[in-house]
């Protein structure tokens, strides 16, 4: 690992869409010297999809390495990238806020195993964030723009920074469920125009992998690239 000073941290958080359900191709397991992430057991190894671990019979490719690789180019020379993944498929909310024990892994409890690896390795940069899917219903709508608050307020506690900088990633217009999704969506940009270190990535002219809930390979690319855009668009608005 290259020095503490030298490597920016970057965590991976939500659920399914994050954690990853796209098909690896050969492309996204070509290492990188400069990017890297941690293995189940927290040691640090070269990054390549797929980054999540968590789920052992659902991993795929997720948009993390893709984003890493898009920030390299634009990040100094000297600098290393860590991902960090934390998402877990099929996840609520409501279930980060309460800690809970989701298909085996503590939530919340997790997060902060990982935040703590994190800090020791380097400077956190930002959170990347893709959930929503499972909120998408009339009972869990109306109450994630201020459940999306308090969770955001609890990662920046622990990461000790409140004014970490979070990249959001819209819900797909693909679903079934097409007006449901659409009032995350709704709900996300709502938050973000009140949190002036957020910022969201568009996700309406991707495609599904064909199951209507799970991007395909070449959207989470794509989403990879709009987080590292989105990521540098809030580093600039800051340098100004």
């Amino acid at each position: 690992m290259p020095k503490k000073e030298n490597t920016w941290v970057f965590f991976l958080a939500g659920q399914s869409n994050m954690a990853g359900r796209g098909q690896v191709e050969p492309a996204d397991t070509i290492p990188n010297d400069r990017i890297f992430t941690i293995n189940q057991k927290g040691e640090v190894i070269t990054a390549k999809e797929p980054l999540h671990f968590y789920e052992p019979n659902n991993t795929g490719l997720g948009s993390g390495l893709s984003f890493a690789k898009t920030l390299i180019k634009q990040v100094p020379n000297g600098v290393s990238i860590l991902l960090i993944p934390t998402a877990v498929g099929g996840s609520f909310i409501s279930q980060w806020l309460g800690d809970s024990t989701h298909r085996n892994v503590k939530l919340l409890t997790n997060f902060k195993e990982k935040a703590a690896i994190g800090k020791s390795l380097g400077q956190v940069k930002a959170i990347l964030w893709h959930q929503g899917e499972s909120d998408a219903n009339p009972t869990d709508i109306p109450l994630y723009k201020v459940r999306l608050t308090n969770l955001f307020t609890h990662f920046r506690e622990i990461m000790e920074d409140k004014n970490l900088p979070i990249i959001l990633g819209e819900l797909g217009t693909f679903s079934k469920d097409k007006d449901e999704w659409m009032q995350i969506n709704e709900q996300i940009k709502q938050y973000s125009s009140t949190d002036p270190n957020t910022t969201v990535v568009s996700t309406s002219d991707l495609n599904h992998k064909g199951d209507n809930i799970h991007f395909d390979s070449e959207g989470l690319r794509l989403m990879g690239q709009r987080y590292a855009q989105g990521y540098m668009l809030l580093q600039k608005q800051v340098a100004h």
